[in-house]
């Protein structure tokens, strides 16, 4: 009797584990899985590609090649290509046999709006040969484009069928109703990017996908975006962060909030009710959108918040915003100052103050200078994001008829809307009004360069006088101390040596500082920020580089000082027309008489 052979032991096939694993990875997408297409990978398919990886038809079907071999993610992609050709309409399913194809330049164009959105809208990853960027417009835009310039090389060849085309319209079953793909891909897509925001504002779990109960901060936000139209702007960019944890670590009594990142902290172990709430969001958002973290300058920190706490708390009770909590700060006599006036009120009776507490507790405020355990900060132009949103926001209210505003927030919204002249344009204001532009003389003892062109008509040529050349210059008194940052030195000589040239300035005369004066002369516009070498990096005392050029012989006596100090310096006493130039967040140690820019 002969033994039976063992049964053979089935061989594993690379090329379909491949294939299976990314069609896993697509069907783990929401608005890719319900397009609910065929696959289709019989070896004796006549539609699967030759030398690419799919190609869809109108029917719904993909025809991926059946040995070819392909990582999983490279699969993923090819099949999310496919299928978005039939989520944005490429492959309409339709009875008609006698449809054309679409020809070389509506493939091409196709496949790159295709390719364009899976680059925001990734899975998997796409062949290296494709570029990393596509150029804008539909794809009848870039048909056209294309049919009258002709295909770029990176585009020519963006599908999955590699040279052929990866999109096949043929009929549809008569006796079926044809499905509409676009359609379909547009109510998936809208679920899945609503999920997605729920999940990201914490309205939805990220693991079970459940909605979440709103608590009542949610639904006092929510009323803001829609039924509050003067914070609305503001709230909608707000992100609110209501962790017991985080509050405890942190000393959160009630509510703080980070201007920069655009986030406010609640302590959810307090019991407030919605109109409470109101008002402790619409606190938190005026004190982000007025930018008082960045308002209060050199002033002590706590007590400026203190006094935008009365004025803030103030208003929101004026306009009738919310409930205010027991225990806040409110003072009805106050009414109509600003933030800097209570502040010069308060300042004289710091040690009570500082028995005040803030929505962030006793003796902190809640205006958050650094983000909460040391995460970076996003760049974004802040500014602009809070002065759009609040001016955007005052619009709407007012031509709503939303009620009356108080006047004081009307002024400081106007103010924002026309935001600060910046330091260089007003230092070139400067430059304009106390340095004189030499003015040239024209004399026939120094004949015109034209004359030559002419020599019948005399020419008068131009040219600077010695003493208007004089007239026209200005002193740099520069501190050169160890606390002075090059990058402001740079920023500050870079600029002045700009306006300097720009006006026609022959020379400014620089004097070093730091424990005694350096004087280097007058130097050409053109080497004030160039070849200035900074010679002593001692201490700082800038007084006897001001007398040196004030009693300077050569140096006129109408010719204004500018000095750039970072603020650590001595008090100065100057008896001529003069500026400051300090970093941004710096103050001098005495009441300047002239004007200050301060350096961004």
């Amino acid at each position: 009797m002969t033994p039976a052979r063992p049964a053979k032991k089935k061989r594993n096939d690379p090329a379909a584990e491949a294939f299976l694993a990314g069609l896993a990875i697509v069907k783990r997408n929401p608005a890719l899985a319900a397009l609910e297409a065929d696959i289709c990978r019989s070896r004796d398919c006549e539609k699967a590609p030759r030398h690419g990886l799919a190609v869809v038809d109108s029917n719904g079907t993909v025809h991926v090649h059946p040995d070819r071999r392909a990582e999983p993610a490279q699969w993923a992609w090819a099949l999310a290509h496919c299928l978005l050709h039939l989520g944005f309409g490429h492959a309409p399913a339709h009875q008609d046999e006698r449809r054309p194809q679409p020809d070389h330049y509506d493939l091409a164009a196709r496949c790159a709006v295709v390719n364009r959105f899976l680059l925001t809208f990734p899975v998997g990853y796409p062949p290296e040969h494709l570029p990393a960027s596509y150029p804008d417009g539909d794809e009848e835009q870039l048909a056209a484009r294309w049919r009258r310039d002709g295909v770029p090389a990176p585009y020519e060849h963006g599908g999955t069928a590699g040279d052929a085309a990866d999109q096949i319209l043929v009929a549809w079953p008569a006796w079926r109703t044809a499905p509409d793909w676009q359609l379909t891909f547009g109510h998936a897509l809208t679920r899945t990017v609503s999920a997605a925001m729920d999940v990201a504002g914490g309205r939805r779990d990220a693991l079970t996908g459940e909605i979440r109960p709103k608590q009542p901060w949610d639904r006092a936000l929510s009323w803001f975006i829609s039924s509050y139209p003067l914070l609305g702007g503001i709230a909608s960019g707000m992100k609110l962060v209501a962790d017991a944890e985080l509050a405890r670590a942190h000393g959160i009594a009630i509510a703080a909030v980070d201007a920069t990142l655009g986030e406010i902290y609640l302590n959810p172990l307090r019991q407030y009710e919605d109109e409470e709430w109101r008002f402790v969001l619409a606190h938190e958002m005026l004190h982000a959108a007025l930018r008082h973290g960045d308002r209060r300058g050199a002033r002590d920190p706590y007590l400026f918040n203190v006094a935008a706490d009365y004025v803030i708390n103030g208003w929101l009770v004026e306009m009738g915003v919310g409930t205010m909590p027991e225990g806040l700060l409110y003072d009805p006599d106050i009414k109509g100052l600003s933030a800097e006036e209570v502040y010069d009120r308060i300042v004289t009776d710091a040690r009570r103050m500082r028995r005040l507490a803030t929505l962030r507790g006793k003796g902190t405020g809640d205006i958050l200078g650094e983000p909460l355990g040391g995460r970076p900060q996003d760049y974004v132009d802040l500014d602009e994001f809070y002065r759009r949103g609040l001016v955007q926001g005052f619009d709407l209210h007012v031509s709503g008829e939303r009620g009356l505003l108080p006047a004081g927030l009307v002024e400081e919204i106007r103010a924002l809307a026309h935001p600060p002249v910046p330091w260089d344009a007003r230092l070139a204001r400067w430059f304009d009004e106390f340095v004189p532009r030499p003015e040239p003389v024209r004399s026939y003892a120094r004949p015109a360069r034209r004359q030559a062109s002419t020599p019948d008509i005399p020419r008068a040529g131009r040219y600077f006088p010695p003493e208007e050349v004089a007239r026209c210059t200005f002193g740099v008194v520069l501190d050169t101390s160890g606390s002075m940052d090059r990058r402001l030195l740079g920023k500050a000589l870079g600029a002045i040596a700009s306006y300097a040239e720009a006006r026609d300035v022959p020379a400014a005369r620089v004097v070093f500082c730091d424990a005694a004066p350096h004087d280097v002369g007058y130097l050409p516009a053109t080497e004030i920020a160039g070849r200035v070498r900074v010679r002593g990096r001692g201490g700082t005392v800038l007084q006897p580089g001001v007398d040196l050029l004030q009693r300077a012989e050569d140096f006129p006596p109408t010719a204004p000082l500018l000095i750039i100090t970072d603020g650590y310096c001595d008090t100065l006493r100057v008896r001529r027309e003069h500026a400051y130039v300090i970093p941004e967040g710096g103050s001098l140690p005495f009441t300047a008489r002239g004007p200050v820019f301060r350096l961004r």
